[in-house]
């Protein structure tokens, strides 16, 4: 009986964590099981990868070492035909909780008094043109259209403006894998190229830009806080309207019972959870709509005409002041759209346009249409608008409903911070945690572990402080306005620099939508002494600590500069013989470099250039194995990679003995391995090999032999036709059959060309040799492990202090060794320091 083979588990991080696991199973080929953090890592300006028959090889030659750097970044999905609806479908329970829920409370917010029938008619006129201007307009019909390959969110419009623009510092390691697309300067107008050379000159104007993405991003996380508590809290306070006797007690018990649940269901994924909650969301609006079109036959239709501007027009005119704060309670309407842009990412801008537009829209508008003809007639009703309005005998299936939908309401901002936690990693402002993709269809699906165990924990205790909706009210909408304002300069720079739009067609929008934002905003900021502090406080530290990290960052890059080079500037061959003797370079010393027996496995983390760790290595023990792999593991942002477009391999011709073995791999890749150390050794082995069968008669047997059984094949299809032409086609499944025998036999005999031209080659056989004789000797995995201490700056004690911060926070966030879970007696790790 077969026994279970270990398979390995590679986790990639920041600091290239490797981790080993045992699973059941039989191991068909060697591979290798590799889960990444699964980020984007950027995009060499370039085109696809070439084709494996149009490749000169499978591996990459020396002088083209870097050319396993393609198109792996995140590619934007477009969607089509039934799965769009289905998207469209899901979008809805997940994106439109939020703002879908807004009726329970708008009218109550906004008055304060029963209402007479022209302020009646005239706040709701400005909650609809409110929802057709900010929702409709503004984000559905123009920011969603300024993604960055299908992300969405403030940060995520400033990453589409630094890949058009010069604005931001990179990873030195990553900055080749960017795909940079900044415009010509003779392909953009004057006035647009004047805007973007003085945005890069002005070391203000990017630290504005920096501050302001890191912000928004801080808001939406604030307010990831505060609405599962506010909407939990409100749907369990809905059940007083059945009974007065539930305590204050028993009601934060229930929301953290809920809470709990709510954030425990988050590994199911996007899919699986919008899927469950979308038919409640649907449900509620269609309550909406239906009590709406009641409402307006029963009671008082002429409230129909608030859908004229005049109305809003009037509220402004005649109220003034009076109306410039109210204008805080109507913002409720609309809160929640920061999430339609943020969660972009998890579903695309079509499904989002096709869900509001055919079914969120529409409700809404009847639902507060028809509120507002039941309170036109019970004018004491905008106390509790929904309830109060529902048809007779619909009380409690509209309570259970407005229950459910209140709970999956802060799903939207779940989302969203998942979204932009990802997009912050990209470019190095948040520590490297694990992000989980839960779909291979859908890309951009994402669960964050760690964020959704956090953000469960600071939603109980908002919970468990504020314990009523009244007072967590107080603390709404000021982040919302902070951020669509946001949004709005975002979308206005990108439309200038990245759309390459006329000025004088972009000034005058900005100037409209940022009014209306400003309106919004100036109003809400009254509510900061009542509650809004909080959320403004919390958004405030989030951003501290995630620009102290980019800071920390930078000068990490700083510190590492001067490991950046090629192989040849730290060793030098002795003469050109295979068996050639090394020397450091004057730069290092000079002196003999020695070999020990064995095969090292060195992990690299940029895949380029010289490891870190190599250098180190033999720059302190005077000795480099006798034979050695530079290994580097690069996540695509794909599910998976295909095994011909996995491996990328070049020799190190500075170091004889010496390769870099390349791993491309998908989030969702699992290639099945023994044992992380045969997979390297089998890989260069099948380099090696490959390598001479290709050097010794151009043209691989593998070509030949295929090219000779398809003539073969050929010839025999004629043959047939000529002899008979009733004679019944192959189905295809005999042809399938048929490939896959011819597919045996010339691997069968590619194996016997390639041992015999390899037998015929001595330098490959010697080659060989050497790598054999060291891979039984013993196996090396050398890693890594960097130490930094501050450069000693007796003026600049508030930069010691950011450091300080910064290098507790990194110490406490990387990988340990102790995790990589290999064979603990093959693992060495070499450590050295760097000042920053």
């Amino acid at each position: 009986m077969a026994t279970p083979t270990p398979t390995v588990t590679i986790t990639a991080d920041d600091d290239l964590s490797t981790t080993m696991k045992k699973l059941p199973g039989n191991a068909p080929d060697l591979g290798g099981i590799y889960h990444t953090r699964s980020l984007s890592r950027g995009r060499r300006p370039g085109g696809r990868p070439r084709p494996s028959h149009e490749r000169r090889s499978e591996h990459l030659d020396v002088e083209d070492e870097d050319d396993w750097i393609c198109d792996d970044g995140r590619k934007k999905q477009v969607f089509k035909g039934t799965t769009l609806l289905w998207l469209a479908y899901q979008s809805i329970g997940a994106i439109y909780g939020d703002i879908g829920t807004s009726p329970l409370y708008v009218y109550s917010s906004t008055f304060t008094q029963q209402p007479s029938y022209d302020d009646l008619l005239q706040v709701l006129s400005v909650v609809l043109w409110s929802l057709t201007i900010m929702v409709t307009l503004k984000y559905v019909l123009i920011v969603l259209h300024a993604d960055n390959q299908g992300e969405g969110g403030t940060f995520s419009c400033y990453s589409l403006l630094t890949r058009y623009a010069n604005i931001t510092d990179r990873d030195p390691r990553e900055a080749r894998l960017v795909k940079m697309e900044r415009h010509e300067t003779d392909d953009m107008r004057p006035s647009n190229r004047t805007l973007r050379s003085s945005i890069e000159r002005s070391m203000f104007t990017r630290g504005l830009l920096k501050t302001i993405g890191v912000l928004a991003v801080s808001m939406v996380i604030a307010d990831g806080v505060l609405t599962p508590a506010q909407s939990v809290l409100g749907a369990v306070q809905g059940l007083s309207v059945v009974s007065d006797n539930i305590t204050s007690s028993t009601i934060v018990g229930t929301s953290c019972g809920i809470l709990v649940v709510l954030f425990a269901l988050q590994p199911l994924g996007t899919t699986k959870l919008a899927t469950t909650f979308a038919p409640v969301v649907i449900l509620w609006l269609g309550f909406n709509a239906g009590f709406g079109i009641y409402n307006l036959a029963l009671y008082d239709h002429s409230v129909l005409k608030a859908f004229s501007p005049y109305f809003a027009i009037q509220f402004f005119v005649e109220k003034k002041t009076a109306g410039w704060r109210m204008l805080g309670g109507i913002l409720l309407a609309f809160t929640g759209v920061e999430a339609l842009f943020a969660d972009l990412g998890a579903f695309s801008m079509r499904a989002i346009q096709i869900s509001w537009l055919s079914w969120c829209y529409p409700c809404l508008l009847l639902a507060y249409v028809g509120q507002a003809a039941y309170i036109s007639v019970h004018p004491d009703a905008y106390s509790n608008p929904f309830f109060n309005s529902v048809p007779p005998g619909m009380l409690y299936p509209s309570l259970i409903v407005a229950v459910l939908a209140a709970i999956v309401a802060s799903q939207a901002m779940i989302t969203a911070v998942f979204q932009l936690i990802s997009q912050l990693m990209k470019l190095s402002y948040c520590p490297q945690v694990k992000v989980v993709h839960t779909s291979t269809k859908f890309h951009g699906q994402l669960y964050v572990p760690f964020v959704n165990w956090i953000l469960m924990c600071g939603t109980i205790l908002v919970t468990c402080v504020y314990s009523n909706t009244t007072r967590l009210g107080n603390a709404y909408g000021v982040c919302v306005m902070f951020v669509t304002f946001f949004d709005t300069c975002m979308v206005t720079l990108a439309a200038l620099i990245v759309w390459r739009l006329s000025p004088y067609l972009v000034f005058l929008p900005w100037v409209f939508f940022a009014t209306v934002d400003g309106l919004y905003l100036s109003s809400a900021l009254t509510k900061v002494p009542d509650g809004a502090w909080f959320t403004i406080t919390i958004s405030g530290i989030l951003t501290c600590i995630f620009l102290l990290w980019r800071f920390g960052k930078e000068n990490q890059w700083h510190a590492e500069a001067e490991d950046r080079f090629r192989p040849a500037q730290l060793l030098h061959r002795t003469d050109n013989s295979p068996d050639s003797g090394l020397v450091l370079t004057p730069r290092w010393g000079g002196g003999a470099v020695s070999r020990i027996r064995g095969f090292g496995i060195f992990f690299d983390k940029a895949g380029t250039l010289t490891p870190t760790v190599f250098t180190q290595f033999v720059s302190k023990f005077g000795t480099v194995p006798d034979a050695m792999v530079f290994f580097h593991l690069h996540p695509v942002e794909s599910p998976s990679v295909p095994s011909s477009e996995r491996y990328a391999i070049s020799r190190i011709p500075a170091v004889p003995g010496c390769y870099r073995l390349v791993v491309r791999h998908g989030f969702m890749d699992e290639v099945i391995t023994p044992d992380l150390a045969a997979l390297i050794y089998d890989q260069v082995r099948n380099f090696v090999i490959q390598r001479a069968t290709e050097d010794k008669g151009g043209e691989t047997p593998a070509a030949r032999a295929r090219a000779g059984a398809q003539e073969d094949h050929d010839i025999g299809t004629d043959q047939a036709s000529a002899t008979s032409s009733g004679v019944d086609r192959h189905t295809n499944e005999d042809a399938h059959d048929m490939n896959t025998e011819t597919d045996t036999v010339v691997t069968k005999q590619t194996e016997k060309n390639r041992a015999v031209l390899v037998l015929s080659n001595e330098v490959a056989k010697a080659e060989l040799g050497r790598l054999d004789r060291a891979f039984a000797s013993k196996v090396m995995y050398v890693v890594g492990k960097e130490q930094m201490r501050i450069k000693v700056h007796p003026a600049s004690i508030p930069r010691r202090i950011l450091l300080t911060t910064f290098l507790w926070i990194r110490d406490n966030t990387r990988a340990k060794i102790a995790n990589l879970r290999l064979a603990m007696d093959r693992v060495v790790e070499v450590g050295f320091v760097k000042e920053i």
